[in-house]
């Protein structure tokens, strides 16, 4: 069988989860004697066997982004002649799926990372572009023969945001990890490289700048932990000007009352990031929407307790068995702060500033108990290397293909 995998990010171009799903999944698929596996994806060209690479079209170069965007899709749904499905991730990608699927004459599968209507502040960016967005991923969810969503909070998601959607046809198969390359690295020199102290306890936060990623509200919440704790923010990529003045504000009144709060807004590479995640006492995650959130496995693969906002799929990586959310099965991995949020598809929290002292409340709980922190960070790898292999999701996903043929 050949499958095709559609997305705009792919190796060396990677700037979120959805990247590194696609990446770690399609390695998994390449692994098994069963299948051959194509991969279409946006950006400068790859020496990669069985990888094709499309850049924008240029007769688009001033057109909005979203119509570029479909550009891309049209000149990878023509080149996917001769396979036997397709495979999108992320809206980019998923009309070029669809439009496969269409011409070929063959099953098209949507992996639903994140959801446009759960996303309605993207109109900042993209201008009338989301509204195209957002009618091609529901195009592409509407007529798939399968939806694959990386958790059950992302399953109920797709089934509320497209309720023409058939709900048999919607599958969990949850984001995995590699917990060979993810694991705890000492590595005290690089950390001091990067402004950090390996001495000092730190909570490290890692995410694009975006409403998304509630770093705002984390900023808050940090103002109010105890002054030896070091806050560490791999934070970059803005989603508008707006955000980032409002990020930079908070971290300038952030360093007039504290120091050690280090700044890095360049993508870092996987070995800084490990050494900072080693080092680290807690791994910070307030999202406000997170349909599972692979930077949480990535923090416990690296033996890091992890506080993080209960909601979408975080409930099923991160164990709190004291808070009564989520999974409660095994011992604790890390804190869930609980959030009431909006029901506008914002996901603004309706009592931020509860919010924003629970979530300062369970960092300080874990930040201030290093034996506490050590026991979640053991635990939370062990977790990672028992529930989420790339073996196992990639298993779970030849099945939905095997269904839809």
């Amino acid at each position: 069988m050949r499958v095709d995998v559609l997305s705009k990010e792919y190796p060396p171009e990677i700037y979120g989860g959805a990247g590194v799903h696609v990446a770690e999944l399609v390695r998994a698929l390449r692994a098994r004697d069963d299948l051959t596996t194509q991969v279409h994806a946006f950006g400068a060209p790859r020496h990669e066997e069985g990888t094709a690479s499309y850049a924008d079209l240029a007769e688009l170069a001033r057109a909005n982004p979203a119509i570029r965007t479909l550009g891309v899709d049209l000149a990878i749904a023509d080149n996917c002649l001769g396979t036997d499905l397709v495979h999108s991730h992320t809206w980019y990608a998923n009309l070029a799926g669809h439009l496969a699927g269409l011409l070929h004459g063959v099953p098209h599968v949507v992996t639903a990372h994140s959801l446009e209507p759960m996303r309605p502040w993207k109109a900042e960016q993209l201008g009338g572009g989301y509204a195209v967005s957002s009618w091609a991923e529901r195009t592409a969810y509407e007529s798939a023969a399968a939806v694959i969503a990386v958790s059950s909070a992302m399953r109920t998601d797709v089934l509320h945001a497209y309720p023409k959607v058939d709900a048999d046809r919607v599958h969990v198969v949850h984001n995995g990890i590699d917990t060979d390359l993810w694991a705890p690295t000492p590595d005290p020199d690089r950390v001091r490289s990067l402004g950090v102290d390996p001495d000092r306890p730190s909570v490290v936060f890692v995410g694009r700048i975006t409403r998304q990623k509630g770093l705002p509200l984390f900023l808050r919440a940090v103002a109010q932990l105890p002054p030896e704790v070091q806050v560490v923010l791999c934070a970059g990529a803005p989603d508008t000007p707006e955000i980032e003045a409002e990020v930079i504000g908070l971290v300038d009144g952030l360093r007039e009352s504290r120091d050690g709060v280090v700044w890095i807004r360049d993508m870092l590479p996987r070995a800084d990031v490990i050494a900072l995640l080693t080092a680290a006492t807690a791994f910070a995650c307030p999202s406000i929407y997170e349909p599972l959130g692979i930077v949480n496995l990535e923090a416990m693969a690296c033996e890091t307790a992890v506080v993080a906002t209960a909601t979408g799929g975080i409930p099923e990586v991160v164990v709190d068995p004291h808070s009564g959310l989520g999974t409660t099965d095994g011992p604790a991995t890390g804190r869930l702060v609980p959030i009431d949020q909006a029901r506008d598809g914002t996901g603004t929290p309706l009592d931020p500033e509860r919010y924003v002292a629970d979530f300062a409340a369970a960092l300080t709980q874990v930040v201030t108990d290093p034996a506490l922190a050590a026991a979640m960070g053991k635990a939370g790898r062990q977790r990672a290397i028992d529930d989420f292999s790339w073996t196992a999701i990639a298993e779970q996903t030849v099945a939905v293909y095997r269904s839809v043929l």
